[in-house]
């Protein structure tokens, strides 16, 4: 297996470029003891159009929201954030790559579950990355439905991209996979489809594309938000609403969505095939919009390609398309 970080020379730390090989934080750091970190995934495509990232503002604002509910204070601007980005794309010259901004608590000459007295640090790396579930994954993976259910809202906020959160997700993605599955589905604390370890879920039930909503203990996706634009696009109708386990085994499809994962459609969930056990219709129709459209074959009709070369627009992180 290549290495995803080989040729990558510069990171972003903290309003500058520094090398790759030293970007390291203290032993103490308060986020290595007590998780205390947001962070965000993003994609940058090489369209015909020139790289651009895919919906680069929507990813910085919840990026600025994560971390407000932690109550840590960013000390850049969304529109410095979002130059910083595409300042790190063009210093290691990928054409496309995988984005991660990281904000944490550091070390503060302090210790302990209290983190105001740390200080908030900002990183930016990119890589590349291929696709997340394998090569394969287009033609449909199998899942499981794990037995760790997601965390109860009113215990830890899914709203947030918190690091801290995904100690859930490990649980149920190494569950899987040591059981020979590509990716876990969990349910919430009332026992309805919430989402994977690292993604969301969609299924289609006699032609209506159906997600849970929020409610269930799912992060509010930008490929999720997407996949919702470009269903109604098609004519293709959506609901939100809580899906109940035994539907995971009669739905015509199943596919999950992600920055990573893109649109990865389910061929099975507990050795039992979704509908034909390939990719359906809808789940086609859906990923060719949207290969369509990052790849530049299709018009930007919603503005979602953020050029890497492009001057930083005015209101670019302040306002929700």
């Amino acid at each position: 297996m290549s290495n995803p970080f080989d040729g990558v020379r510069w990171i972003w730390k903290n309003g500058q470029l520094i090398d790759f090989e030293k970007a390291t934080v203290h032993v103490l750091s308060h986020a290595l003891h007590y998780g205390s970190g947001v962070f965000e995934g993003i994609r940058c495509y090489n369209t015909k159009q020139g790289s651009a990232v895919f919906r680069l503002p929507e990813h910085i604002r919840r990026l600025e929201n994560s971390a407000k509910v932690y109550r840590m204070p960013i000390s850049f601007t969304g529109e410095e954030l979002i130059e910083a980005c595409c300042e790190t794309i063009r210093a290691n010259e990928l054409p496309s790559c995988y984005i991660r901004p990281l904000v944490f608590r550091g070390f503060g000459h302090t210790i302990g579950v209290n983190p105001l007295q740390n200080p908030v640090e900002v990183f930016i790396a990119c890589w590349n990355w291929g696709k997340y579930l394998g090569e394969e994954a287009e033609s449909g993976v199998d899942v499981c439905v794990s037995s760790w259910r997601r965390i109860a809202a009113d215990s830890m906020p899914a709203v947030s991209k918190a690091t801290g959160n995904y100690l859930n997700g490990q649980l149920i993605k190494i569950e899987a996979v040591t059981n020979g599955y590509a990716e876990g589905l969990a349910l919430d604390a009332r026992g309805f489809v919430s989402e994977g370890s690292g993604e969301n879920v969609f299924m289609v039930q006699d032609g209506v594309l159906l997600t849970p909503p929020l409610a269930a203990s799912v992060l509010q996706g930008i490929t999720r938000d997407t996949v919702v634009k470009i269903a109604r696009d098609l004519g293709i109708p959506v609901r939100e609403e809580q899906i109940p386990r035994g539907q995971l085994y009669t739905c015509d499809e199943l596919f999950m969505t992600g920055t990573a994962a893109e649109i990865t459609p389910i061929r099975s969930v507990d050795r039992n095939p979704v509908g034909q056990g390939c990719p359906g219709e809808i789940t086609r129709r859906i990923m060719a919009e949207f290969k369509g459209i990052v790849s530049g074959e299709i018009a930007d009709r919603h503005g979602w390609l953020y050029p890497v070369g492009a001057a930083v627009p005015q209101a670019a992180a302040v306002t929700e398309r």
